[in-house]
């Protein structure tokens, strides 16, 4: 029996089953080592699990993780939506752009899709649709909104990624501002052209007495990226300690600054962030042994040659790369797509000239559509529990949100400028 057949195979129906797909990869894995003749001793399997995640760069993840949770515990999403709102706010949809405007600022906090969405969710959807947004597009919006969550640095799928790659985080965090301000401006001209079609309300204009206000009660929030970005680049301290410091600020801003989180209430944003961590952690493992299995089989050099029996033009290659990461990203986790698929297609994107650290930002971009598409769609489903709407209702009014996205993919795809013209 083949062992792609049965590799594959095992993984997709475990993932039908709605078994999680930390599991589902390492059942899938075990499947193959039994069913087949590839020389994987279990002691070897054993030691992939133990060793994928014994990695510096990986430390990261748990700390950008407590550091999310903290800053959206601690009131930060809150400062920054009044920030936005004063500045916006008066303008037809302009409520909607604040939205998006806090979900971009919240994203350079969080690093997750889902964790922005839920942040920013519990604010704008019940606020949008007091001042007469329609429910649906307001939860379609926060939704979409959340996948700049995970392209925007600090990135938990860029960081898996660069690990992945053997590329500079650094290098891949700089590289995403400007597709996530894209995804951003996106959805916010989105925004507009549908408030203007529906006529809703406009908001007050505030004063720049109120603006400033605005800015001095949400300036803490404001200075995190530049602590980030400004440690990395200015060669301060390394990206892993970045995700350290990110925590240290994140603990004072929220205990001792904004003062809206307690000692207990701090001991429960690190419990949750430990689940949430041990939950990545468990699937970078099982997908180190299941892409263990894949280099034994030559998998990848396989997948590579059909494709390069399809065409050698990197240009109809990326777009054979978008159209394959879009489906695989309806079904399968983010941080499990990057790991199994970068051995895949890294090395024949270097053999076509395509700049690796460019391909990363394209990777994430194009899985971070996942988070709204089912029947994963994960920020659909955390947005659906806080508005209530059926996923039915709400992945219908999430298509326009989607086709502005891949769009913006495409840009992001074909202008490589637009990635590295900070590096």
């Amino acid at each position: 029996m083949s062992t792609g057949i049965v590799l594959f195979g095992s993984l997709i129906i475990l993932l039908l089953l709605s078994v999680p797909v930390g599991f589902a990869l390492l059942l899938a894995s075990l499947a193959t080592i039994v069913l087949t003749d590839i020389a994987l001793p279990f002691s070897l399997m054993t030691q992939v699990l133990i060793t994928a995640n014994d990695s510096f760069p990986l430390m990261a993840i748990p700390f950008f993780i407590l550091a999310g949770v903290l800053m959206g515990k601690g009131g930060v999403s809150e400062r920054l939506l009044d920030i936005a709102s004063s500045f916006v706010g008066h303008y037809r949809g302009g409520f909607a752009v604040a939205t998006v405007l806090t979900a971009m600022f919240f994203s350079a906090i969080s690093g997750s899709g889902p964790a922005t969405v839920a942040a920013i969710g519990t604010i704008m959807i019940p606020a949008m649709t007091k001042r007469g947004y329609n429910k649906s597009f307001a939860t379609a919006l926060v939704a979409a909104a959340g996948t700049i969550g995970i392209v925007i640095p600090p990135s938990i799928p860029l960081v898996i990624y660069g690990v992945s790659a053997s590329a500079s985080i650094g290098d891949l965090f700089v590289a995403g501002i400007i597709p996530g301000i894209l995804m951003g401006l996106a959805l916010i001209i989105w925004s507009v052209v549908h408030a203007r079609r529906e006529n809703y309300a406009v908001e007050k204009k505030a004063t720049w007495k109120e603006r400033l206000h605005a800015l001095n009660r949400g300036k803490g929030a404001l200075f995190m990226p530049v602590v980030i970005l400004g440690g990395i680049y200015g060669s301060i301290f390394t990206p892993t300690e970045a995700a350290v410091i990110a925590v240290v600020y994140g603990l004072i801003l929220s205990l001792f600054v904004y003062r809206e989180m307690s000692i207990k209430e701090t001991i429960r944003v690190i419990y949750d962030s430990s689940i949430t961590t041990g939950t990545i952690m468990l699937i970078v493992a099982a997908a180190a042994v299941f892409g263990r299995i894949l280099a034994l089989e030559q998998i990848p050099n396989a997948v590579a040659q059909s494709i390069t029996d399809i065409t050698t033009n990197p240009l109809l290659f990326l777009l054979i790369v978008n159209v394959l990461l879009i489906i695989i990203g309806t079904f399968m986790e983010t941080i499990a797509a990057v790991i199994i698929l970068t051995p895949i297609l890294l090395p024949l994107t270097v053999e076509m000239g395509i700049d690796p650290v460019h391909f990363g930002i394209i990777m994430i971009v194009n899985l971070s559509l996942g988070f709204i598409t089912p029947p994963l769609g994960l920020n659909l489903f955390v947005a659906s529990s806080i508005s209530e709407l059926k996923i039915e209702t709400l992945s219908k009014a999430i298509i326009p949100a989607f086709l502005v996205l891949v769009l913006t993919l495409l840009l992001i795809t074909y202008i490589p400028a637009l990635s590295l013209i900070l590096l």
